[in-house]
């Protein structure tokens, strides 16, 4: 059944002459699980919410050296404007999934929303032309760091969402569209910053058309979210979602060994995608790329990303084989790392470096939606958000060293000739092959370790098939008694 929304189910009642001689299992999942159009609302505003703050996460990569000349750092100073989202959300992440499973959706996404807009206000207000305000970049970070205390509150919900407001068959789907979001939002920014902020004087009103949506985003978010969940749960499981508290939850994580193999190898993907989308403008700019093509490469990671996420997710949803589809994509993802290590250190070679961030994307992005599925399904009945939320920690944690590692690994080049670069010149020879060894080892290591059952799914058909043994016997005697 599929409610408006607007009013709760009404409690149905059977008459002898209603219910048939042989009762019928469908008839029970339709009086008992119930689905709402209202659910779509939640999740558009999930995805505007997702798209904004990875918007403000990567405004500055993209125009890396004009907004070095503006802030008046170094460039090793603007990736911690990017990085700060990283280091702020590990110690904040255990703290969301406690609130997602304990306080509900709807005040951890208010909340969210407020700091995103708290954050892209800050930015903009606290840098203005004047040659003699002298700490813009203080302001600036204060501003990402609000930010980024906003991204572990909306970068975690998506699983959540997805379990309490769709039912089984969309799942999958719901969980790929709002996820999505997010590389949108990198996306957008990789085509608006090199649009806008073509010279150094236009940080500012880059940081305005970043700050307008945010403002917007958040009125909808306080204004129509009016529940965490529907008045009638879509599905079995989600009547028992979050059922394991938060400290227990985390033991049992830490005992399934599935789970670990997953959370280690999965959150070295998503490390891998964060220095692609972070350092693309300064690998590609030494041998000659401009900004403009670097976004164009970003443009077509994201884009290629977001089909490949949308065919998956239907596939997943239809045929529920999780774990075959994320092996196939990271061994591919594997292979495109190889590639672009390779091929971005050559020059005049436009069409293989846009061809590969394509593939990269299409097989690489793919598997985030998928992959968070499945930690749920080899973790259940821990909470969606903790067992989601750890594989995001995780990657976090992997994504600080590898940039970390990356930028150490780095030399300084004397002559580079075709370089776009500016001042510093760096050698990213080393960093990259280093890159996609790590993911390659890791790769290897979740298709040979990883192996699980579907809990979620076996705990929803046992729900059924419980409900039937117990329920039917009962609903015949009563029947023939009649």
């Amino acid at each position: 059944m599929e409610g408006d929304g607007e009013a709760s189910p009404e409690v149905q009642t059977v008459s002898s002459e209603d219910v048939p001689r042989t009762p019928n299992p469908e008839l029970k999942k339709l009086l008992f699980f119930k689905v709402y159009k209202r659910r779509w609302f939640v999740l558009l505003v999930l995805c505007l919410l997702n798209c904004s703050n990875a918007m403000l996460w990567l405004t500055f990569a993209p125009v890396a050296n004009q907004s070095a000349q503006y802030l008046k750092v170094s460039l090793e100073d603007i990736n911690w404007l990017s990085l700060v989202y990283m280091v702020v959300a590990i110690p904040l992440s255990f703290g969301t999934t406690w609130m997602l499973d304990t306080l509900g959706l709807r005040i951890t996404l208010i909340l969210g929303s407020w700091l995103n807009m708290f954050g892209a206000l800050m930015r903009f207000f606290g840098t203005p032309p004047s040659e003699g305000f002298q700490i813009r970049f203080v302001v600036v970070m204060l501003g990402q760091t609000f930010g980024a205390l906003a991204q572990p509150l909306i970068i975690f919900t998506p699983t959540k969402l997805a379990a309490l407001w769709f039912p089984d068959h969309q799942r999958a789907t719901a969980n790929t569209i709002a996820s999505m979001s997010n590389p949108l939002g990198i996306l957008l920014a990789n085509i608006i910053s090199p649009m806008i902020a073509q010279t150094s004087a236009e940080i500012p009103t880059l940081l305005l058309v970043y700050a307008v949506p945010a403002c917007i985003i958040c009125f909808l978010a306080t204004v129509g979210i009016r529940s965490s969940a529907p008045p009638t749960p879509p599905s079995a499981s989600a009547e028992s979602s979050g059922s394991e508290p938060f400290v227990q939850g985390i033991k049992l994580l830490l005992k399934n060994k599935a789970y670990l193999v997953l959370l280690l190898c999965f959150g070295s993907g998503i490390a891998v995608f964060t220095c692609f989308s972070t350092l693309l403008e300064q690998i590609l700019c030494v041998h000659g790329y401009t900004n403009d093509f670097a976004g164009l490469c970003g443009a077509l990671f994201i884009v290629f990303g977001v089909v490949g996420a949308g065919a998956l997710g239907l596939y997943v949803d239809k045929t529920k084989k999780f774990i075959e589809a994320t092996k196939i994509n990271m061994s591919f993802t594997a292979l495109a790392c190889i590639a672009f290590s390779v091929v971005s250190l050559m020059p005049e070679q436009k069409a293989a470096v846009a061809a590969i961030c394509s593939f990269f994307g299409f097989f690489g992005f793919s598997i985030y939606p998928v992959a968070m599925e499945l930690s749920v399904e080899c973790s259940y009945p821990v909470g969606e958000a903790t067992s989601a939320g750890l594989i995001f920690v995780s990657g976090q944690v992997q994504s600080v060293l590898y940039i970390i590692l990356l930028q150490a690994l780095t030399t300084r080049l004397s002559e580079s000739p075709l370089s776009t670069c500016g001042d510093a010149v760096l050698s990213w020879r080393v960093p990259m092959l280093v890159m996609a060894g790590l993911c390659s080892l890791f790769t290897c290591c979740f298709v040979m370790f990883f192996h699980t059952r579907y809990r979620r799914l076996e705990a929803e058909e046992q729900a059924t098939y419980g409900t039937k043994q117990i329920n039917e016997p009962a609903l015949e005697k009563h029947i023939f008694s009649m």
